[in-house]
This record gives C-alpha cells, structure tokens and sequence, in this order.
C-alpha cells in the first residue's frame, strides 16, 4: 500500500469515528435532537425557511426520510409550515421561537465541546485544520450528490 492510500484509508477510519462522535453527542446535547434534526434546524436557520424538497436535494436524502423528520419537528413545535407568499400552492418550513432557541442552545454546546476538545492546538494548526475542511468539503466527486 501507499503512502497516500494508507493516508486516505487512515482519513476514512477517522472520519467514520467523527461522525459516530458526532451522532452520540447529538443525543446527550438535546435528548430529542438527532444529529439530522439538528442539522435541517441549522439549515432552516441559515436560509430562513425552505421547502422540505430543498432539505432533501441538498442533504441528498430520500424525500420520506425528510418527510419524518420534519414531521418529528413540527410535533415538537420546533417547525412550522407557512404558504409561501410568492406562491400559495408552496409551503415553506420555518423555525418556530421554540425551534431558535433550542438550536441556539445546542449549538452553543456544540461550540463548547469543540473548544474544549481543540483547546490545546496551536492556533496555525486550527486555521489549517479549518481550511482542510473547508477543501475536503467543497470537494464533489464525479457521480455524487452536490452538498
């Protein structure tokens, strides 16, 4: 094997252990709040309101599998439903106050956790550490769905 193949086999393991992190976190940050719950809450946020089928293209998640989740959201008051005022067939999902604030909330638990979790890297190694992201992230492979 390669350096590089070790390399990406070694970003692979890490990677897998990242996300099984993040999902446990998910759960012991806000009970009720899966990691995916917590995420089309942040994406609700950040695009003030969308479609369901916009969570889903961009997620690239099966349109049901939003479907659920959006209904577990409005059930916890998190999401509402609103027609959309360009047109009234549309309905755009929206964070209720309950939904801001329990996304503020775990979101600062979040960022806590990071900080403390980074606390003792040198800063050149974070700002690194943030553009590897960002680059690995941006990246779209040939045949996979654009984030």
């Amino acid at each position: 094997m390669t350096t590089a193949e070790t390399a990406v086999e070694t970003i692979q393991r890490e990677m897998t252990t990242f996300a099984r992190r993040a999902r446990a976190s998910a759960g012991r940050m806000h009970p009720e709040l899966s990691l995916v719950s917590y995420t089309l809450l942040g994406h609700l946020e950040e695009r003030g309101g969308c479609r369901a089928t916009d969570l889903a293209a961009h997620y690239a998640l099966d349109k049901s599998t939003v479907s659920r989740q959006v209904a577990a959201l409005e059930r916890a008051g998190l999401v509402e439903r609103r027609l959309d005022p360009e047109d009234h067939r549309v309905q755009v999902l929206h964070l209720t106050e309950a939904g801001e604030e329990i996304l503020a909330q775990v979101t600062r638990s979040r960022r806590a956790a990071f900080r403390e979790r980074l606390a003792d890297w040198p800063e050149a190694d974070l700002v690194r550490f943030a553009g590897y992201l960002e680059r690995y992230n941006a990246g779209t492979p040939a045949g996979s769905a654009d984030d």
